[in-house]
C-alpha cells in the first residue's frame, strides 16, 4: 500500500517531528511505502503534491491542530488520529489506515 501522512502540533516542534518518524517506522516495519509531510513551525516540509496525492492509497491526518490545505486530499480515504497515537503505536495507526481502504 502507499500511505501518505500529515503531521502537526500545536508548538509545531517535537510531536510533529516524533510522529513523522513513527509513522515512517510504522510502516516500513508492516512493509507499506510511506511519505509523510510536517507543518511544524518552519512550515511545511516534504510537501504532498499531486503525483503523490493522486498514487496514494490513503491518508493518515496525525494533527492536533487544523490541516493546513487539506482540500488537497480531497477523495483519499482518511484516517484522522493524533501525534500521541502515533508515537505510542505506529504499527496500531498504520492497521487501522489501512482498514479505510477495504
Amino acid at each position: 500500500m502507499k500511505i501518505i501522512a500529515v503531521t502537526s502540533c500545536p508548538v509545531g516542534a517535537a510531536h510533529t517531528y516524533m510522529a513523522a518518524a513513527a509513522l515512517e517506522k510504522g510502516a516500513k516495519k508492516a512493509g507499506h511505502e510511506i511519505q509523510v509531510e510536517t507543518q511544524g513551525s518552519l512550515g511545511f516540509k516534504n510537501k504532498h503534491g499531486r503525483e503523490e496525492i493522486t498514487a496514494a492509497d490513503v491518508l493518515v491526518l496525525a494533527c492536533d491542530v487544523a490541516c493546513l490545505e487539506r482540500e488537497r486530499f480531497d477523495g483519499l480515504p482518511v484516517l484522522e488520529t493524533s501525534t500521541k497515537n502515533c508515537i505510542k503505536d505506529p504499527g496500531a495507526v498504520i492497521e487501522q489506515a489501512l482498514e479505510k481502504v477495504k
